[in-house]
C-alpha cells in the first residue's frame, strides 16, 4: 500500500463551499497501483481516472520526464501526444488520444514502483498548491493556457539536445496549476514559457546565424 498525503483531500471551504472534495494527483495514481484486479495499467486507465482533470494529468505524465537528460528521441515520443493535448484544450475538446497511445500499457506492479518513486515528490509540490485564482485553470483562460503549452509541445518535439528541459518544466508547472485549480502555479508556468521560448528560440537563432556563418566561408 502506498502512503497518502496528509490532508490529501482538498476541503468544501478550501474550494469555496461550491465543489466537492477533489482527490490529489498522488491519491489517484495510488489506488490505481494498488488495484490488484488489474494486471496492466493503460494510459487510458489513468485518463479514465482523471475524469475531468485529465488534461493536466496526462500533460504532467508527457512532460516529467523530459525535465531530466532523457535518450535521443524520448523527447520526440513523449512529445507528441503533448501536441495532440494541448491542441484539443486550446479549443475546448474533451481529452482524447489515439488507440496507440491510449492502449500503451505497463504491468501494475511495475506502474506501482514508479508510482511509489515518483510520489515524495509529488506530495512535495502538492503541499504548495491550492485552488486560488482558479479562474486562471478553466475556460476561456485554459483555453489561453492550452495555446501556450502546445507551442512548448511543438518545441519539445523538435530534434534539439537538451532544448526539451525549459519546455517541459514550463508544461508540467502549468500542468500542476490546472491539475489542482492553482492560478498561482499557473501563472508560474505561463512565466516558464516565456523565458523558455526566448531561450530556445536564442538557441535556434544562434545555431542558424553559425550555419550561415560556416557556409560563408565554404562559398567562393
Amino acid at each position: 500500500m502506498i502512503d497518502e498525503t496528509p490532508g490529501d483531500e482538498f476541503s468544501k471551504e478550501a474550494a469555496g463551499g461550491s465543489e466537492p472534495p477533489r482527490r490529489r494527483f498522488s491519491t489517484i495514481l495510488s489506488e490505481l497501483a494498488d488495484d490488484t484486479v488489474r494486471e496492466r495499467i493503460s494510459v487510458g486507465d489513468i485518463l479514465a481516472a482523471m475524469g475531468d482533470r485529465a488534461f493536466g494529468a496526462l500533460m504532467l505524465i508527457f512532460a516529467l520526464p523530459n525535465i531530466l537528460p532523457t535518450p535521443p528521441g524520448t523527447s520526440a515520443i513523449l512529445g507528441a501526444p503533448l501536441v495532440v493535448l494541448t491542441a484539443q484544450m486550446t479549443v475546448g475538446l474533451t481529452p482524447w488520444l489515439p488507440k496507440v497511445i491510449a492502449n500503451r500499457s505497463m504491468l501494475t506492479k511495475d506502474f506501482a514502483a514508479i508510482v511509489r518513486r515518483l510520489q515524495p515528490w509529488l506530495q512535495r509540490a502538492e503541499r504548495l498548491l491550492r485552488p486560488r485564482m482558479s479562474y486562471l485553470t478553466i475556460p476561456p483562460a485554459e483555453y489561453f493556457v492550452g495555446a501556450v503549452c502546445l507551442v512548448l509541445a511543438v518545441i519539445l518535439f523538435l530534434p534539439m539536445p537538451l532544448g526539451n528541459i525549459l519546455p517541459a518544466l514550463a508544461i508540467s508547472v502549468a500542468a500542476f496549476g490546472i491539475l489542482e485549480r492553482d492560478g498561482a502555479w499557473v501563472i508560474a508556468g505561463l512565466i516558464c514559457a516565456v523565458v523558455a521560448i526566448i531561450v530556445v528560440g536564442g538557441a535556434i537563432v544562434a545555431a542558424a546565424l553559425a550555419f550561415l556563418l560556416l557556409l560563408r566561408q565554404f562559398m567562393p
